[in-house]
């Protein structure tokens, strides 16, 4: 393998909760962001993004009350951003209300 392409930070995709919430704690986790989409059938789908030194982890959640109960347990000062997006277009999310950019 080249030494330039060793150097690149790559995405991995984790399934399991518990596995993201301990990565989440490791000293080298940097950034949390949660991205939600809403899909044409009206279902809302959670991706929480973990920023780590050399990898960036994914988790998808597809249940709205585990992706708040993921977002609780997350380590205080990882979490960065919110942002939603419904079906291709960015929509910023203000509390409550839902604002079109």
């Amino acid at each position: 393998m080249c030494e330039h392409v060793a150097n690149i930070k790559q995405p991995k995709q984790v399934t399991d909760i518990k596995n993201f919430l301990a990565i989440a704690r490791r000293p080298d986790a940097k950034m949390a962001r949660i991205k939600k989409t809403v899909l044409a059938n009206r279902n809302v789908q959670t991706k929480f993004k973990l920023r780590c030194s050399r990898y960036l982890y994914t988790l998808v959640v597809d249940d709205a009350e585990k992706a708040e109960k993921l977002k609780q347990s997350l380590p205080p000062g990882t979490l960065c951003t919110r942002r939603l997006t419904r079906l291709g277009k960015e929509v910023k999310e203000i509390g409550a209300k839902k604002l079109k950019k």
